[in-house]
């Protein structure tokens, strides 16, 4: 048994598993195992779904003001315990610290804060029909599925808690088995800020884990963050008990530069929406299409402050901008990308090797990656990376360049810099995506509603429809009249 275990999350307690199964996690900058985690099993798995069941019972009935005074404590904690947590994301996840400790636990912190404060403002409607009238309450769904990802594991896991629990519903939430350590501290955060037990259960493993739950028939919704053919499966899987679903995938979003764009904002915008996260956010903007008559002094910009300002090195030093990728079979996937675009014939600009940080050199780290001269058929265009590989292409007019924006089967984000107002509200309208920015990339408060048009995702997180996603509405007829009938 390894020295340092990490144990599923039960009833306010972590709980063994008696078969003793476990995996283990690696730190992706050094490639070394850093705990293990105990593997949930059948017996675990029903003991959860009851104790959520009886959170259930004890939340839904718990008065809105009171718990959204339980959430505003455990985001207290959550800030308390920032640069512990976001210390936690860098060496699971690999990014790093200098943004884990600004977004990864702070933007959690705010979804926790600010679903509290929709918990009690949630109103039915009231309307007369004839002499009679209906009403209609928002109620809790009962017992929710969180799966989580690996790229934003703390952040992911707080935006669905958040939601769920502030809308009075209890959640069983399983991490990605590659970063499975924040979600059990916020399940520890929840009962210390006074969350009764079973009101956010963690549970560990892999699919075999998250299937297990999704098909069960006590959960009432599931949401999912991950890619899309992982989102298909659970899909189908919820479809045997018709449990509702929200699913925030994958994608392959357009970035547009238009000729009177700030040129050093777009490639502000370009590289944020490829580099940060070393790439692995599911929202990049990894086909930017740059207008031809300024695409010279934008390649000219954008590979003098890559070379100048990204800098690859230990996750931990709080001067690194470009982490390790999660995984080593993840690096090898993404030097396959490249090596697939040098094949294709794209004029690998900048980067596209492996990189070997000093005391990092058994990390999965892969350098900033700039392709040019590229078309739209080729595979790095076409398909979803996840890692720092920005592919750049020009375009001629308005049409033109919508066009090619809409043709891929994803529709998760998208981009534009603009000065002209008109175009830019023009264009945005046309593209087909359900997050967009104009002057700005890859800002997502917790506010606004995200989520995916065609395979890129179905419902949406956060905003008040993200809330609204975790209530069912009950409809209440009154007879005011003496009731009459044919009998």
């Amino acid at each position: 048994m390894p020295s340092t275990l990490l144990k599923n999350f039960i009833h306010g307690r972590h709980v063994d598993n008696s078969d003793n199964a476990f995996f283990d996690v690696i730190n992706p900058s050094t490639g070394q195992v850093i705990y293990a985690v105990q593997t949930a099993g059948e017996t675990l798995l029903e003991q959860t779904v009851t104790s959520a069941q009886e959170g259930f019972k004890i939340w839904s009935k718990t008065p809105a003001i009171e718990r959204a005074r339980i959430l505003q404590r455990a985001a207290a904690i959550l800030r308390e315990r920032n640069d512990e947590l976001a210390k936690i994301e860098v060496l699971d996840t690999g990014k790093p610290w200098q943004e884990a400790v600004e977004v990864d636990v702070q933007t959690g912190a705010d979804a926790i804060e600010y679903f509290a404060n929709l918990s009690t403002s949630v109103m039915g409607e009231q309307q007369s029909v004839g002499n009679d009238f209906f009403y209609t309450r928002h109620e809790p769904l009962g017992v929710c599925l969180g799966i989580g990802a690996w790229n934003y594991p703390l952040q992911i896991a707080c935006w669905k808690a958040a939601a769920a629990l502030a809308a009075g519903n209890s959640m069983i939430f399983k991490p990605s088995e590659e970063t499975p350590r924040s979600a059990s501290l916020l399940a520890e955060i929840f009962i210390q800020a006074g969350v009764p037990e079973g009101v956010f259960n963690v549970i560990q493993g892999d699919g075999v884990v998250g299937n297990y739950l999704v098909q069960h028939p006590a959960i009432a919704k599931v949401s999912l963050t991950g890619e899309v053919g992982t989102g298909k499966k659970v899909m189908a899987a919820a479809a045997g008990t018709l449990k509702t679903v929200t699913m925030e995938l994958g994608g392959k979003s357009p970035l547009i530069v238009f000729e009177d764009a700030d040129i050093d904002e777009a490639v502000t915008g370009a590289m944020l929406a490829n580099f940060y996260t070393q790439g692995e956010v599911c929202t990049n903007g990894t086909r930017v299409f740059v207008h031809k008559d300024c695409y010279a002094t934008f390649m000219e910009r954008l590979l003098v402050r890559t070379r100048d300002n990204v800098r690859v090195g230990d996750p931990l030093d709080p001067t690194t901008n470009l982490g390790a990728l999660i995984s080593n079979s993840h690096m090898q996937k993404v030097l396959e990308y490249i090596e697939s675009g040098k094949d294709e014939g794209a004029t690998l600009a900048f980067g596209g090797e492996r990189i070997k940080p000093p005391g990092c050199e058994n990390g999965y780290f892969v350098g900033p990656t700039i392709f040019t001269d590229c078309n739209d058929d080729m595979r790095i265009i076409r398909e979803e990376i996840f890692g720092p590989v920005m592919s750049v292409m020009t375009f001629d007019t308005e049409e033109e360049v919508i066009q090619r924006a809409n043709d891929t089967i994803y529709g998760l984000a998208a981009g534009i810099f603009c000065q002209d107002l008109r175009r830019a509200h023009r264009v945005i309208a046309q593209l087909e995506a359900g997050i967009c920015w104009i002057n700005a990339y890859g800002n997502s408060p917790v506010e606004m509603p995200v989520g995916g048009y065609k395979q890129s995702g179905i419902g949406r997180e956060n905003g008040i429809e993200g809330f609204k996603s975790y209530t069912q509405t009950k409809s209440i007829y009154v007879g005011m009249e003496k009731l009459e009938g044919p009998f």
